[in-house]
């Protein structure tokens, strides 16, 4: 029996993926791994590994290049959480817009006070803001998360505009015909009264609200930040928020040097914080696995290609190798010289990394997987049956 090791708690909506293997808290060396938040840049990677399943779309806590190399897939489940950090922006949108947060801390300071509701009808206009209807929101990232933002806003009669060089097609039907999809990102911080990051973390987008970005922003903009802290230059923020030019930042990512800072409201990461998101997430990340264990597909994974092979095979044998020319020569060789015939052949490659998927109506013989095996370039080959 496989097993499946869970380095975070997983909502028990998984565990109908998982009745046919060993679904374990603690396991030396398993064929998968369940998680979401557990920080596997200092785990060791067993042999017998495959694959790993985050239950959530950031993979910053997964080693990509490490697991890549040993020849693991990583799965995210991208749109899972989407509605539950869409709902979170939302808020944030009228935190950052309103007086909000002020006003009830405020608020709870009077209980010793006896005429309350006279206090509070002379205070409250110390807490004056504005309204969002009819302002313009800047939405960074149109992935599952930023296209719902993006839409409802609209919906609350907003003016949206969008800024995604890489937008895929899918998410381009999501869209809302009413936002205006920006080419240059200096054109949506200069006309936007609101900004919402939904970028993912990588070398290109880190830091990506800077000192010069800000400069480019409308005086008095609000910036909305529940992708990842670290796209965001926090000092350059502070004195940006100094100076009045950003007027709130409302953030996602606590971290010490914003704490108390004025102008900065600090969310403790609750985006996916909803049991619904939790369930959607585990599902999904448990479906994924299990069929990439028990059929070799590939779905929403960050370091692999995605190839869908046939659910019905006799015998199938799978490959992951560096994505460099003859690969496939390699392959069916001993197949050809164990006199084996290749059914079925899928192959796709994603950077540095391919796969290839061979079925064939035969049984293959160890003695051909140990050729595979011998193959300078195959990372990890692998009998599905």
């Amino acid at each position: 029996m496989k097993s499946v090791l869970k380095l975070n708690s997983i909502s028990h909506l998984a565990d109908k993926y998982f009745e046919n293997y060993n679904y374990v808290d603690a396991c030396d060396n398993p064929d998968g791994i369940m998680l979401r938040s557990f920080k596997m840049h200092d785990y060791e990677i067993g042999s017998n590994l495959v694959a790993v399943a985050r239950a959530g779309a950031g993979v910053n806590n997964i080693p990509l290049d490490v697991m890549s190399q040993k020849g693991v897939c990583v799965f995210n489940t991208p749109g899972a959480n989407a509605n539950a950090v869409k709902e979170l922006v939302i808020c944030a949108l009228l935190l950052g817009s309103r007086k909000i947060y002020e006003g009830i801390t405020w608020a709870q300071s009077l209980s010793k006070d006896e005429d309350v509701a006279k206090l509070v009808e002379k205070g409250k206009s110390q807490f004056v803001g504005g309204e969002i209807y009819g302002k313009t929101l800047g939405v960074l990232g149109l992935g599952a998360i930023g296209a719902k933002v993006a839409n409802i806003a609209i919906d609350l009669g907003m003016d949206v505009l969008g800024y995604d060089p890489y937008i895929s097609v899918d998410a381009a039907w999501r869209l809302s015909r009413k936002v205006k999809h920006e080419k240059e990102l200096s054109a949506l911080f200069a006309g936007s009264d609101y900004i919402s990051i939904h970028m993912p973390l990588t070398n290109d987008t880190k830091g990506i609200i800077n000192k010069e970005t800000i400069a480019s922003m409308k005086d008095g903009v609000c910036i909305i930040n529940c992708a990842r802290g670290e796209l965001v230059v926090n000092d350059d923020l502070k004195e940006a928020l100094k100076s009045g030019k950003v007027s709130r930042y409302v953030t996602d990512f606590p971290v010490a040097e914003l704490l108390g800072v004025e102008g900065v409201i600090t969310i403790p990461h609750l985006g996916a914080s909803t049991p619904e998101a939790e369930d959607n997430c585990a599902i999904m990340a448990g479906r994924q696995l299990t069929d990439f264990i028990e059929t070799g597909s590939i779905v929403n994974s960050v370091n692999f290609p995605n190839l869908k092979a046939p659910e019905t095979f006799t015998h199938r044998v799978t490959i992951v190798h560096k994505n460099v020319p003859y690969m496939i020569n390699f392959a069916t060789k001993p197949f050809s010289e164990a006199q084996i015939n290749i059914d079925n052949l899928m192959s796709a490659g994603r950077g540095d990394v391919g796969y290839m998927i061979l079925d064939t109506e035969k049984e293959v013989p160890q003695s051909v997987i140990d050729e595979l095996e011998k193959v300078d370039g195959f990372l990890k080959v692998r009998v599905i049956k």
